[in-house]
């Protein structure tokens, strides 16, 4: 227990020599941000994900097989849009691949504008959810969590994707001391899916309880502030922003 709390505390506040410096809770928050953004459009924009492309492979395989609650061309444009959005992520990793928080700052910053641009649809047409305005929003999304995918991916901090949780879970199990294993990051793992349920759940409520608008207000807020915290370090020049093998 003294093993996993101590890795809960170096993960939330590290210290200045850690191997990622501040990266980790950076991306604990947008992992929130990923909850958040994957509820709004499964339970508003017709059971479809925008980051979790596991999810939306599956969907298309049961909505191709006739399950009338699902929709294959909501799950291949969001399929597509991720992948667009990650070749833009791959393109940011290789400009700023020698600096890791110049990159991360500059995915935020085009997350942040993605988002912001859903919100502006959103509220200018009255949460009307016409097919159009349906796809137009789930192409918004899909496009900031593709490239928040391949950006976390080309940062390299390890048991902290933003997005999948399978292979989080299955190495808190097999990892374990019950499997004879020695753990390793267990508190950083437990944060990550922590993270992402908390998104989840603060998304459902407002999805549920407080419309459209405020669902995608919600990650907008928590994605500029990621952006604002990122930009402190554009200029530092500490091990830590060095690209990791």
């Amino acid at each position: 227990m003294r093993r996993l709390l101590n890795d809960v505390f170096r993960t939330l506040w590290p210290r200045g020599e850690e191997l990622h410096g501040p990266l980790p809770p950076l991306l604990l928050v947008l992992t929130v941000a990923t909850g958040l953004v994957d509820a709004v459009s499964y339970l508003a924009l017709g059971h479809v994900f925008v980051a979790n492309m596991t999810g939306n492979v599956v969907f298309l395989g049961f909505a191709l097989a006739g399950d009338s609650d699902l929709s294959a061309p909501a799950s291949l444009v969001a399929i597509a849009a991720f992948l667009l959005g990650a070749v833009g992520g791959g393109r940011l990793g290789a400009r700023f691949a020698g600096h890791r928080a110049r990159l991360l700052a500059a995915a935020t910053a085009v997350e942040t504008a993605l988002t912001a641009a859903t919100v502006v649809v959103a509220a200018v047409l009255d949460e009307t959810l016409t097919p159009g305005v349906r796809y137009t929003l789930i192409v918004g999304l899909a496009l900031a969590m593709g490239l928040q995918n391949a950006v976390v991916r080309r940062l390299g901090v390890p048991d902290l994707t933003t997005t999948v949780m399978t292979r989080t879970l299955t190495g808190l199990a097999a990892d374990s001391p019950a499997a004879g294993g020695a753990a390793p990051n267990p508190g950083r793992r437990v944060l990550s899916v922590a993270a992402l349920f908390l998104g989840a759940l603060l998304g459902a409520a407002l999805v549920l309880g407080g419309g459209l608008v405020p669902s995608l207000a919600l990650p907008l807020v928590v994605l500029a502030a990621t952006t604002a915290a990122a930009f402190r370090y554009r200029t530092v020049d500490a091990p830590w922003v060095r690209p990791k093998p």
